[in-house]
């Protein structure tokens, strides 16, 4: 099996985590800041063993501390405002809406790493926003977190362009513990400010001190590992492109945990299956396109 096939594998296996994440969030009756709190801190801490561990250095150069300190903040912007999107919506419309990365990647990937613009990932990110137009025709009760989803959305594909650019020179689990951390640390001044360190911040239920255990190792930890890693073989937009299996993941699971919550028109399931095929279309000319470079070589 050839490295880059292992590791698109590998990605779709952490899609598939991060699909699992949603219904997680859900299911978490905590508000969206402290959970967001709670995932990046805890996570942080558990990177930080294993950084002991295998004795990695943490020492990273000024410029990769800026670009971290960036990615963080929008990382934590993009999971505070994900989490939100659910609770004032649901599951399934919120990672719908999520999809909307590819287009906005698109946008953005040529204008970062000077590239030219790739016509078929404009045409591609247009399609998912078709289905999405799709699934807001039928779900537009949901106006206010479908608003909220497409910020996450963007700040997301942010951090994802910003990660593309570290993977180069830093390791990944260095990365994810300084990106995670920074993340915290900012969540917590915001918190400090607001006056919201107080007994009820930690006054969790036994239920979701489970759940936030398995959000922040296994969805976290382990999966925001995997996933910068294997950007050092990925393009940046075949990643946003693959996320965008997240929805899939997330609506099937979140039928089979939550139940009837989650049930919706069959326009939704639609438009989700437009941006599924799209998410195939992209692979299957990204190998085509890997197959000419080869034998031209």
């Amino acid at each position: 099996m050839g490295v880059k096939l292992r590791n698109y594998l590998h990605l779709h296996f952490i899609v598939f985590i991060w699909g699992f994440t949603a219904v997680l969030g859900k299911l978490i009756t905590i508000e969206a800041l402290p959970l967001v709190w709670y995932r990046m801190g805890i996570a942080a801490l558990l990177i930080m063993v294993f950084i002991g561990i295998r004795r990695y250095s943490l020492k990273v150069s000024k410029r990769s501390f800026l670009i971290l300190a960036t990615a963080g903040g929008a990382l934590a912007l993009h999971w505070v405002t994900f989490f939100l999107a659910i609770k004032v919506a649901n599951v399934s419309v919120a990672l719908a809406v999520m999809s909307t990365g590819a287009f906005f990647t698109a946008l953005l990937e040529p204008i970062l790493y000077k590239r030219k613009i790739i016509r078929y990932e404009l045409v591609f990110g247009l399609v998912v926003v078709l289905g999405l137009v799709l699934i807001f025709k039928v779900e537009s009760k949901y106006a206010y977190g479908m608003a909220i989803a497409l910020l996450s959305a963007f700040m997301g594909v942010v951090f994802t362009l910003l990660n593309g650019k570290l993977v180069v020179t830093e390791k990944p689990t260095i990365i994810s513990f300084y990106e995670l951390a920074i993340g915290a640390v900012l969540i917590s001044v915001y918190l400090g400010v607001q006056g919201a360190f107080t007994v009820d911040l930690f006054r969790l239920s036994e239920n979701d001190w489970i759940l936030m255990g398995i959000l922040a190792s296994i969805c976290t930890a382990y999966a925001f590992i995997g996933g910068v890693h294997v950007m050092k073989y990925l393009t940046p937009y075949t990643v946003v492109l693959t996320v965008n299996l997240e929805p899939v993941y997330g609506v099937v699971l979140a039928f089979f945990i939550l139940g009837e919550a989650e049930k919706m028109n069959p326009m939704f399931y639609l438009g989700a299956l437009i941006i599924l095929a799209t998410v195939i279309a992209n692979g299957i000319l990204k190998n085509r396109d890997r197959l000419k470079k080869e034998k031209r070589a």
